[in-house]
């Protein structure tokens, strides 16, 4: 695998040194004469390449054509987020000679934004990505989505968020193609992600398992209804900011996703009690569920819980939670149970918190 992981920057610069010395001539280092850059086996090659930052990557891509067929077949993962000015039109000229690409990440900045140009060539080219970051494009409409439905079916990691453009219709129409999702970010996503949009992830996406929803306010109730009793093997899910939510959503979250670890509820004021004694009573069926050890109940039950800003939740609901999930905790410097805003729950302790106050006392 090749790119995404910058070393030191004296390793760049001497590899670039040696690219831009010869193209293919003698290489003199040290003394010793090397063999023609070109003439380097493509495994060698690549795993030199393994070791230097992406932006060296693109300077190898111009060597020779040996070296651009070697990327060709052997360039794995690749990020340009680091590119601030014309992404654009260096995704267009890039997708097409890394053809094998199975992880990229075009995260955007304010000075550079991508446009649909790009990720049509991006899926007119890169059949094999499996996890693209495409969070922050601005630019981006439903153009893109219906591109990457027919060219990168085989997606099983998407982020979109922060992308304004899209309609639900294009994610609906995406999901119908890219059935293979297990993480989807949609944070952000306020047009996209609709009750409408929810139903086909769920009628075509059932591997999912880590969906963020924060600040999509237009999901309610029928969206995540639908999600819990179509994709059981949800393990993360964040509805922060998604107010139209009730109890009835958590409810189906328990009964029928029994292997969700972290759920984030933050200021969905609809929440009450009766949310949370589901949430704890849902431990005797994830033990029948998932024929739990009694060495391993911390590992797979909930460990990340967020209900700040929830304030109609009681301490003793809450703590009903933490007392069924071990794996929630409150003390310090594994605080997984986040309650800020929420001065009634000030009193609610994990298992090792209150061992703790025990010992103290």
């Amino acid at each position: 695998m090749v790119g995404g992981r910058p070393l030191t920057g004296d390793l760049n610069i001497w590899f670039k040194r040696l690219i831009l010395s010869g193209d293919g001539r003698k290489i003199e280092e040290t003394g010793e004469v090397m063999a023609r850059w070109k003439d380097l086996p493509m495994e060698l090659l690549l795993r030199i390449l393994s070791l230097v930052d992406d932006q060296t990557v693109i300077v190898a891509s111009g060597v020779c054509t040996s070296w651009r067929k070697a990327l060709r077949l052997g360039l794995t993962k690749f990020s340009l987020s680091w590119c601030k000015y014309q992404m654009n039109s260096l995704v267009q000229s890039l997708a097409p000679k890394f053809i094998q690409l199975q992880v990229l990440s075009l995260r955007q900045n304010c000075r550079s934004q991508l446009e649909d140009s790009a990720v049509e060539i991006i899926a007119s080219y890169c059949h094999e990505l499996r996890d693209l970051d495409l969070s922050k494009s601005l630019r981006l409409s439903d153009s893109s989505l219906f591109a990457l439905a027919h060219g990168c079916s085989h997606l099983t990691k998407l982020n979109i968020s922060g992308c304004e453009g899209f309609s639900d219709s294009a994610l609906a129409y995406l999901a119908i193609y890219c059935k293979n999702l297990k993480s989807l970010n949609l944070c952000g996503c306020v047009r996209a992600a609709t009750d409408r949009a929810l139903q086909a992830i769920s009628c075509n996406c059932c591997k999912l398992q880590y969906l963020n929803l924060g600040w999509c306010e237009h999901v309610s109730d029928e969206g995540v209804i639908s999600l819990a009793a179509s994709c059981p093997d949800i393990r993360g899910l964040n509805l922060c900011g998604c107010v139209q939510i009730t109890d009835d959503s958590v409810i189906a979250l328990a009964n029928g996703c029994l292997h969700l670890r972290s759920l984030g509820l933050y200021y969905c004021k609809n929440i009450t009690d009766r949310a949370m004694y589901s949430l704890a009573n849902s431990r005797s069926k994830r033990k029948q569920g998932l024929c739990w050890q009694d060495n391993s109940h911390e590992q797979d039950g909930i460990v990340n819980l967020n209900v700040s800003q929830c304030t109609a939740l009681t301490a003793t609901a809450v703590q009903a939670v933490c007392d069924s999930f071990p794996g929630i905790h409150t003390c310090m410097g594994r605080n997984s149970l986040i309650i800020s805003g929420c001065l009634n729950l000030t009193s609610v302790h994990c298992h090792c918190a209150i061992k703790l106050i025990r010992s103290v006392r």
